[in-house]
Protein backbone atom coordinates (compact mmCIF):
# COMPACT_ATOMS: atom_id res chain seq x y z
CA UNK A 1 0.00 0.00 0.00
CA UNK A 2 0.99 3.16 -0.80
CA UNK A 3 1.80 6.27 1.79
CA UNK A 4 -1.33 8.00 0.79
CA UNK A 5 -3.04 4.86 0.96
CA UNK A 6 -1.60 4.49 4.42
CA UNK A 7 -2.18 8.27 5.76
CA UNK A 8 -6.12 7.38 4.60
CA UNK A 9 -6.69 3.98 6.19
CA UNK A 10 -4.76 5.77 9.48
CA UNK A 11 -6.95 8.28 9.34
CA UNK A 12 -10.17 6.21 9.12
CA UNK A 13 -9.88 4.76 12.48
CA UNK A 14 -8.36 7.73 14.07
CA UNK A 15 -10.68 9.97 13.45
CA UNK A 16 -13.75 8.34 16.44
CA UNK A 17 -10.35 7.64 18.65
CA UNK A 18 -9.43 11.17 18.76
CA UNK A 19 -12.65 12.53 18.99
CA UNK A 20 -13.09 9.82 21.56
CA UNK A 21 -9.81 11.22 23.56
CA UNK A 22 -11.30 14.75 23.48
CA UNK A 23 -14.64 14.08 24.88
CA UNK A 24 -12.83 11.95 27.81
CA UNK A 25 -10.43 15.23 28.08
CA UNK A 26 -13.70 17.90 28.50
CA UNK A 27 -14.25 15.38 32.03
CA UNK A 28 -10.92 17.31 33.03
CA UNK A 29 -11.71 20.42 30.87
CA UNK A 30 -15.11 20.52 32.73
CA UNK A 31 -13.79 20.49 36.22
CA UNK A 32 -11.39 23.15 35.63
CA UNK A 33 -13.82 25.32 33.99
CA UNK A 34 -16.70 25.07 36.62
CA UNK A 35 -14.67 25.15 39.73
CA UNK A 36 -12.48 28.10 38.70
CA UNK A 37 -15.33 29.75 38.96
CA UNK A 38 -15.69 28.64 42.25
CA UNK A 39 -12.36 29.82 43.36
CA UNK A 40 -8.08 29.95 43.16
CA UNK A 41 -8.40 27.23 46.44
CA UNK A 42 -10.70 25.00 44.29
CA UNK A 43 -8.39 25.28 41.45
CA UNK A 44 -5.56 24.22 43.40
CA UNK A 45 -6.73 21.69 45.21
CA UNK A 46 -8.39 19.87 41.77
CA UNK A 47 -4.79 20.16 40.37
CA UNK A 48 -2.99 18.52 43.61
CA UNK A 49 -5.43 15.70 43.98
CA UNK A 50 -5.27 14.79 39.97
CA UNK A 51 -1.62 14.96 40.02
CA UNK A 52 -1.96 12.12 42.75
CA UNK A 53 -4.61 10.43 40.93
CA UNK A 54 -3.22 9.93 37.94
CA UNK A 55 0.33 8.65 38.46
CA UNK A 56 -1.82 5.27 39.21
CA UNK A 57 -4.42 5.93 36.65
CA UNK A 58 -1.94 5.92 34.00
CA UNK A 59 0.17 2.65 35.17
CA UNK A 60 -3.73 1.12 34.90
CA UNK A 61 -3.63 2.71 31.37
CA UNK A 62 -0.06 1.33 30.75
CA UNK A 63 -1.15 -2.02 31.12
CA UNK A 64 -4.11 -2.15 29.61
CA UNK A 65 -2.59 -1.14 26.16
CA UNK A 66 -1.64 -5.06 25.79
CA UNK A 67 -5.41 -5.72 25.06
CA UNK A 68 -4.88 -3.19 21.92
CA UNK A 69 -1.62 -5.43 21.16
CA UNK A 70 -3.06 -8.77 21.82
CA UNK A 71 -6.54 -8.51 20.00
CA UNK A 72 -5.36 -6.44 16.99
CA UNK A 73 -3.10 -9.17 15.95
CA UNK A 74 -5.87 -12.22 16.70
CA UNK A 75 -7.49 -9.81 14.65
CA UNK A 76 -5.24 -9.84 11.94
CA UNK A 77 -4.76 -13.67 12.30
CA UNK A 78 -8.42 -14.29 12.13
CA UNK A 79 -7.97 -15.80 15.58
CA UNK A 80 -11.68 -15.38 17.28
CA UNK A 81 -10.39 -17.03 20.40
CA UNK A 82 -7.28 -15.16 21.32
CA UNK A 83 -9.48 -12.39 21.16
CA UNK A 84 -11.85 -13.40 23.39
CA UNK A 85 -8.96 -13.91 25.74
CA UNK A 86 -7.45 -11.07 25.35
CA UNK A 87 -10.54 -9.14 26.04
CA UNK A 88 -11.82 -11.31 29.17
CA UNK A 89 -8.22 -10.94 30.78
CA UNK A 90 -7.86 -7.56 30.14
CA UNK A 91 -10.92 -6.83 32.11
CA UNK A 92 -10.12 -9.27 35.11
CA UNK A 93 -6.56 -7.40 35.10
CA UNK A 94 -8.29 -4.20 34.91
CA UNK A 95 -11.19 -4.67 37.90
CA UNK A 96 -8.16 -6.38 40.27
CA UNK A 97 -5.48 -3.71 39.44
CA UNK A 98 -8.52 -0.66 39.48
CA UNK A 99 -9.71 -2.17 43.02
CA UNK A 100 -5.91 -3.16 43.98
CA UNK A 101 -4.95 0.57 43.24
CA UNK A 102 -7.92 2.29 44.76
CA UNK A 103 -7.81 0.91 47.88
CA UNK A 104 -3.90 1.81 47.94
CA UNK A 105 -3.96 5.42 47.35
CA UNK A 106 -7.10 6.01 49.37
CA UNK A 107 -5.04 4.17 52.10
CA UNK A 108 -2.08 7.21 51.48
CA UNK A 109 -4.87 10.00 52.45
CA UNK A 110 -3.50 10.79 56.05
CA UNK A 111 0.10 11.87 53.96
CA UNK A 112 -1.72 14.29 51.92
CA UNK A 113 0.02 16.98 54.49
CA UNK A 114 3.70 15.81 53.85
CA UNK A 115 3.42 17.17 49.74
CA UNK A 116 4.34 20.52 50.77
CA UNK A 117 1.26 22.37 49.27
CA UNK A 118 -0.45 25.04 50.79
CA UNK A 119 -2.37 24.19 53.99
CA UNK A 120 -5.29 25.83 52.78
CA UNK A 121 -5.26 23.16 49.97
CA UNK A 122 -4.31 20.35 52.03
CA UNK A 123 -7.50 21.03 54.05
CA UNK A 124 -9.69 20.89 51.87
CA UNK A 125 -8.23 17.68 49.54
CA UNK A 126 -8.94 14.68 51.68
CA UNK A 127 -12.65 14.23 50.51
CA UNK A 128 -12.10 15.07 46.66
CA UNK A 129 -9.51 12.95 46.71
CA UNK A 130 -10.83 10.27 48.71
CA UNK A 131 -14.13 9.88 45.84
CA UNK A 132 -12.00 10.35 42.96
CA UNK A 133 -9.76 7.41 44.10
CA UNK A 134 -12.48 5.46 44.42
CA UNK A 135 -13.26 6.17 40.90
CA UNK A 136 -10.25 4.27 38.99
CA UNK A 137 -11.51 1.24 39.52
CA UNK A 138 -14.63 1.46 37.35
CA UNK A 139 -12.69 3.67 34.80
CA UNK A 140 -10.09 1.21 34.39
CA UNK A 141 -12.62 -1.64 34.05
CA UNK A 142 -14.49 1.00 30.79
CA UNK A 143 -10.97 1.85 29.33
CA UNK A 144 -10.29 -2.48 28.99
CA UNK A 145 -13.59 -2.65 26.80
CA UNK A 146 -12.82 0.35 24.71
CA UNK A 147 -9.24 -0.83 24.35
CA UNK A 148 -11.08 -4.01 22.51
CA UNK A 149 -13.53 -2.66 21.30
CA UNK A 150 -11.11 0.12 19.20
CA UNK A 151 -8.29 -3.00 18.26
CA UNK A 152 -11.78 -4.65 16.23
CA UNK A 153 -11.85 -1.45 14.20
CA UNK A 154 -15.75 -1.05 16.30
CA UNK A 155 -14.46 2.42 17.69
CA UNK A 156 -17.65 4.25 17.24
CA UNK A 157 -20.35 2.71 19.73
CA UNK A 158 -17.89 3.41 22.71
CA UNK A 159 -17.27 6.89 21.39
CA UNK A 160 -20.98 7.57 21.95
CA UNK A 161 -21.22 5.69 25.27
CA UNK A 162 -18.07 7.60 26.69
CA UNK A 163 -19.39 10.89 25.04
CA UNK A 164 -23.11 10.52 26.76
CA UNK A 165 -20.33 10.21 29.97
CA UNK A 166 -19.10 13.37 29.47
CA UNK A 167 -22.40 14.94 29.16
CA UNK A 168 -23.43 13.12 32.02
CA UNK A 169 -20.61 14.72 33.83
CA UNK A 170 -21.21 18.03 33.13
CA UNK A 171 -24.47 17.89 33.98
CA UNK A 172 -24.37 16.54 37.21
CA UNK A 173 -21.47 18.71 37.72
CA UNK A 174 -24.10 22.20 37.28
CA UNK A 175 -26.43 20.46 39.71
CA UNK A 176 -24.09 19.32 42.26
CA UNK A 177 -21.01 21.74 42.04
CA UNK A 178 -23.51 24.87 42.26
CA UNK A 179 -26.59 23.57 43.32
CA UNK A 180 -29.49 23.98 40.63
CA UNK A 181 -32.51 22.27 41.05
CA UNK A 182 -32.89 21.66 44.54
CA UNK A 183 -29.93 19.96 45.32
CA UNK A 184 -27.10 20.85 48.03
CA UNK A 185 -24.32 23.31 47.10
CA UNK A 186 -21.77 20.93 47.12
CA UNK A 187 -18.79 22.81 45.44
CA UNK A 188 -15.63 20.48 44.97
CA UNK A 189 -16.90 17.31 46.58
CA UNK A 190 -19.82 17.73 43.92
CA UNK A 191 -17.29 17.47 40.95
CA UNK A 192 -15.55 14.43 42.82
CA UNK A 193 -19.59 12.63 42.73
CA UNK A 194 -20.75 13.70 39.28
CA UNK A 195 -17.02 12.25 38.03
CA UNK A 196 -17.82 8.65 40.10
CA UNK A 197 -21.25 8.76 38.82
CA UNK A 198 -20.30 8.63 35.21
CA UNK A 199 -17.51 6.38 35.19
CA UNK A 200 -19.73 3.80 36.65
CA UNK A 201 -22.75 4.40 34.57
CA UNK A 202 -20.15 4.34 31.46
CA UNK A 203 -18.82 0.55 32.76
CA UNK A 204 -22.48 -0.30 32.62
CA UNK A 205 -23.13 0.89 29.14
CA UNK A 206 -19.72 -0.57 27.89
CA UNK A 207 -20.80 -4.30 29.08
CA UNK A 208 -24.41 -4.17 27.93
CA UNK A 209 -23.31 -2.98 24.02
CA UNK A 210 -20.41 -5.40 24.16
CA UNK A 211 -22.98 -8.34 24.82
CA UNK A 212 -25.43 -7.57 22.74
CA UNK A 213 -23.33 -6.96 19.40
CA UNK A 214 -23.93 -9.29 16.76
CA UNK A 215 -20.59 -7.84 15.18
CA UNK A 216 -18.54 -8.65 17.97
CA UNK A 217 -20.28 -11.79 19.21
CA UNK A 218 -17.84 -14.06 18.30
CA UNK A 219 -15.19 -11.86 19.87
CA UNK A 220 -16.66 -11.19 23.19
CA UNK A 221 -16.42 -13.19 25.83
CA UNK A 222 -19.22 -15.65 26.86
CA UNK A 223 -18.19 -15.76 30.77
CA UNK A 224 -16.78 -12.84 32.01
CA UNK A 225 -15.80 -14.62 35.33
CA UNK A 226 -13.94 -17.83 33.58
CA UNK A 227 -10.49 -18.72 35.34
CA UNK A 228 -8.26 -16.37 33.67
CA UNK A 229 -5.23 -18.75 31.65
CA UNK A 230 -1.78 -18.10 33.50
CA UNK A 231 0.52 -18.20 30.09
CA UNK A 232 -1.70 -15.93 28.91
CA UNK A 233 -1.94 -13.64 32.01
CA UNK A 234 1.95 -13.69 31.72
CA UNK A 235 2.37 -12.35 28.03
CA UNK A 236 -0.43 -9.93 28.80
CA UNK A 237 1.43 -8.06 31.63
CA UNK A 238 4.91 -8.59 29.68
CA UNK A 239 3.71 -6.22 27.60
CA UNK A 240 1.62 -4.13 29.66
CA UNK A 241 4.00 -3.92 32.34
CA UNK A 242 6.56 -1.94 30.51
CA UNK A 243 4.13 -0.08 28.80
CA UNK A 244 2.88 1.12 32.21
CA UNK A 245 6.52 1.67 33.64
CA UNK A 246 6.72 3.52 30.21
CA UNK A 247 3.63 6.04 30.65
CA UNK A 248 3.78 6.35 34.16
CA UNK A 249 7.70 8.19 34.17
CA UNK A 250 6.13 10.83 31.94
CA UNK A 251 3.27 10.81 34.00
CA UNK A 252 4.87 10.90 36.95
CA UNK A 253 7.52 13.45 35.82
CA UNK A 254 4.26 15.85 35.02
CA UNK A 255 3.28 15.32 39.02
CA UNK A 256 6.41 15.90 40.07
CA UNK A 257 6.26 19.44 38.10
CA UNK A 258 2.61 20.35 39.94
CA UNK A 259 4.44 19.75 42.94
CA UNK A 260 7.69 21.78 42.36
CA UNK A 261 5.10 24.32 41.23
CA UNK A 262 2.99 24.04 44.10
CA UNK A 263 6.16 25.54 46.44
CA UNK A 264 5.20 28.85 44.69
CA UNK A 265 1.45 29.32 45.83
CA UNK A 266 -1.77 28.94 44.78
CA UNK A 267 -1.68 31.20 41.77
CA UNK A 268 1.16 29.44 40.20
CA UNK A 269 -0.65 25.70 40.82
CA UNK A 270 -3.84 27.45 39.06
CA UNK A 271 -1.44 28.55 36.01
CA UNK A 272 -0.19 25.26 36.07
CA UNK A 273 -3.75 23.02 36.14
CA UNK A 274 -4.88 25.86 33.30
CA UNK A 275 -1.63 25.26 30.77
CA UNK A 276 -2.03 21.33 31.76
CA UNK A 277 -4.89 21.08 30.43
CA UNK A 278 -4.68 23.02 27.51
CA UNK A 279 -1.31 20.65 26.37
CA UNK A 280 -3.55 17.56 27.31
CA UNK A 281 -6.54 18.56 25.30
CA UNK A 282 -4.11 19.19 22.37
CA UNK A 283 -2.22 15.98 23.14
CA UNK A 284 -5.98 13.95 22.58
CA UNK A 285 -5.22 14.58 19.25
CA UNK A 286 -1.80 12.80 18.71
CA UNK A 287 -2.69 10.13 21.33
CA UNK A 288 -6.07 9.40 19.59
CA UNK A 289 -3.38 8.47 16.17
CA UNK A 290 -1.30 6.88 18.11
CA UNK A 291 -3.55 4.26 19.46
CA UNK A 292 -4.71 4.29 15.55
CA UNK A 293 -1.21 3.27 14.56
CA UNK A 294 -0.64 0.88 17.75
CA UNK A 295 -3.61 -1.20 16.19
CA UNK A 296 -2.28 -1.12 12.51
CA UNK A 297 1.03 -1.78 13.22
CA UNK A 298 -0.24 -4.71 14.92
CA UNK A 299 -2.46 -6.31 12.84
CA UNK A 300 -0.10 -5.65 9.88
CA UNK A 301 2.24 -7.82 11.90
CA UNK A 302 -0.27 -10.23 13.01
CA UNK A 303 -0.74 -11.21 9.52
CA UNK A 304 2.85 -11.06 8.96
CA UNK A 305 2.87 -7.90 6.35
CA UNK A 306 6.12 -6.55 7.50
CA UNK A 307 6.96 -4.24 4.48
CA UNK A 308 3.91 -2.31 5.23
CA UNK A 309 5.21 -1.48 8.75
CA UNK A 310 7.29 1.64 7.28
CA UNK A 311 4.66 3.30 5.35
CA UNK A 312 2.42 3.13 7.81
CA UNK A 313 5.16 4.76 10.49
CA UNK A 314 6.03 7.51 8.12
CA UNK A 315 2.17 8.16 7.36
CA UNK A 316 1.43 8.39 11.23
CA UNK A 317 4.29 10.84 11.91
CA UNK A 318 3.04 13.22 9.11
CA UNK A 319 -0.23 13.21 10.37
CA UNK A 320 0.93 13.76 14.10
CA UNK A 321 3.59 16.58 12.70
CA UNK A 322 0.79 18.71 11.10
CA UNK A 323 -1.10 18.42 14.35
CA UNK A 324 1.57 19.70 16.02
CA UNK A 325 2.13 22.10 14.05
CA UNK A 326 -1.72 23.69 14.48
CA UNK A 327 -1.79 23.60 17.86
CA UNK A 328 1.84 25.00 18.10
CA UNK A 329 0.55 28.03 16.25
CA UNK A 330 -2.66 28.26 18.33
CA UNK A 331 -0.64 28.11 21.72
CA UNK A 332 1.81 30.91 20.31
CA UNK A 333 -1.16 33.13 19.00
CA UNK A 334 -3.74 32.61 21.63
CA UNK A 335 -2.12 31.48 25.01
CA UNK A 336 -3.71 34.86 26.95
CA UNK A 337 -7.33 34.13 25.39
CA UNK A 338 -7.31 30.50 26.18
CA UNK A 339 -6.19 30.95 29.47
CA UNK A 340 -8.79 33.77 30.39
CA UNK A 341 -12.03 31.33 29.34
CA UNK A 342 -10.58 29.32 32.58
CA UNK A 343 -9.70 32.08 35.34
CA UNK A 344 -10.45 35.88 35.38
CA UNK A 345 -7.16 36.34 37.82
CA UNK A 346 -4.91 38.73 36.13
CA UNK A 347 -1.84 36.91 37.37
CA UNK A 348 -2.80 33.68 36.71
CA UNK A 349 -3.60 34.02 33.33
CA UNK A 350 -0.22 35.71 32.85
CA UNK A 351 1.14 33.04 33.92
CA UNK A 352 -0.30 30.28 32.17
CA UNK A 353 0.13 32.43 29.07
CA UNK A 354 3.97 32.14 29.56
CA UNK A 355 3.78 28.51 30.23
CA UNK A 356 1.48 27.85 27.00
CA UNK A 357 4.79 29.37 25.17
CA UNK A 358 6.70 26.36 26.46
CA UNK A 359 3.78 24.15 25.38
CA UNK A 360 3.79 25.33 21.97
CA UNK A 361 7.19 24.71 21.80
CA UNK A 362 7.27 21.16 22.93
CA UNK A 363 3.96 19.97 20.81
CA UNK A 364 6.15 18.53 17.73
CA UNK A 365 8.33 15.91 20.40
CA UNK A 366 5.13 15.31 22.27
CA UNK A 367 3.47 14.16 19.40
CA UNK A 368 5.94 12.06 17.13
CA UNK A 369 7.36 10.56 20.83
CA UNK A 370 3.78 9.18 21.65
CA UNK A 371 3.20 7.83 18.03
CA UNK A 372 6.96 6.51 18.16
CA UNK A 373 6.26 4.54 21.40
CA UNK A 374 2.72 2.95 20.74
CA UNK A 375 4.03 1.53 17.45
CA UNK A 376 6.94 -0.23 19.18
CA UNK A 377 4.08 -1.43 21.16
CA UNK A 378 2.36 -3.13 18.25
CA UNK A 379 5.47 -4.71 17.21
CA UNK A 380 5.93 -6.35 21.90
CA UNK A 381 8.71 -3.64 22.02
CA UNK A 382 8.25 -2.75 25.58
CA UNK A 383 11.49 -2.80 27.70
CA UNK A 384 13.57 -0.58 26.22
CA UNK A 385 11.16 2.20 25.80
CA UNK A 386 10.53 2.26 29.29
CA UNK A 387 14.00 2.30 30.13
CA UNK A 388 14.25 5.24 27.71
CA UNK A 389 11.03 6.88 29.55
CA UNK A 390 12.84 6.55 32.55
CA UNK A 391 15.64 8.01 31.52
CA UNK A 392 14.69 10.78 29.89
CA UNK A 393 11.88 12.03 32.29
CA UNK A 394 13.96 11.58 35.41
CA UNK A 395 17.33 11.42 34.74
CA UNK A 396 17.16 14.79 32.72
CA UNK A 397 13.89 15.98 32.47
CA UNK A 398 13.20 16.49 36.37
CA UNK A 399 16.62 17.21 37.19
CA UNK A 400 17.13 20.49 35.03
CA UNK A 401 13.31 21.04 35.96
CA UNK A 402 14.46 21.94 39.63
CA UNK A 403 17.15 23.56 38.21
CA UNK A 404 16.09 26.05 36.07
CA UNK A 405 12.99 26.74 38.49
CA UNK A 406 14.44 27.00 41.93
CA UNK A 407 18.33 27.78 41.51
CA UNK A 408 17.77 30.14 38.08
CA UNK A 409 14.43 31.28 39.50
CA UNK A 410 12.65 30.89 36.35
CA UNK A 411 9.59 29.35 38.98
CA UNK A 412 6.90 27.78 37.05
CA UNK A 413 8.12 28.27 33.82
CA UNK A 414 11.33 26.81 34.53
CA UNK A 415 9.44 23.62 35.56
CA UNK A 416 8.07 23.33 32.11
CA UNK A 417 11.04 24.00 29.92
CA UNK A 418 12.95 20.85 32.15
CA UNK A 419 9.41 18.58 31.18
CA UNK A 420 10.39 20.11 27.24
CA UNK A 421 13.94 18.48 27.48
CA UNK A 422 12.67 15.53 29.03
CA UNK A 423 10.26 14.86 25.95
CA UNK A 424 12.65 15.79 23.33
CA UNK A 425 15.04 13.52 24.20
CA UNK A 426 12.59 10.90 24.49
CA UNK A 427 11.51 11.45 21.05
CA UNK A 428 14.77 11.58 19.16
CA UNK A 429 15.45 7.87 21.13
CA UNK A 430 11.95 6.38 20.52
CA UNK A 431 11.51 7.70 17.03
CA UNK A 432 15.38 6.41 16.19
CA UNK A 433 14.41 2.82 17.35
CA UNK A 434 11.04 2.74 15.39
CA UNK A 435 12.80 3.80 12.67
CA UNK A 436 15.12 0.70 12.92
CA UNK A 437 12.21 -1.95 14.07
CA UNK A 438 10.01 -0.86 11.32
CA UNK A 439 12.66 -2.13 8.90
CA UNK A 440 13.35 -5.69 10.49
CA UNK A 441 10.22 -5.97 12.40
CA UNK A 442 8.69 -9.51 13.11
CA UNK A 443 6.74 -10.57 16.58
Amino acid sequence: MSFHTEARTTLKLAFPLVIGQVSQMLLGVADTVMLGKVGVTELAVLTFANSLFYLPFVFGIGVLTAISVFTSNARGANDASAGRASCRHGFQIATVLGFVLSLLFCALTPLLGYFDQPPEVVARTPTFYLIIMVSMMPALMSIALKNHADAMDRPWPAFWIFLGGVVLNVFLNWVLIYGNLGAPRMGLEGAGWATLTSRILIVVGMLAWLNRSRVLAEWVPNRWLRAPVRSDVKRFLGIGFPSSIQMTCEVAAFSGAALLIGRFGEASMAAHQIALMCAATAFMVPLGIAMALSVRIGEAAGRGEHERLRPIALSGWSIAATWALISAVTFFTMGSQLAASFNDNNYVVSLAAKILVVVGVFQLVDSLQIAASSMLRGLHDTRVPALIGFVSYWLFGIPIAVILSSFLQWRAVGVWWGLALGLTIACCTLCWRTWRKTAHAAI
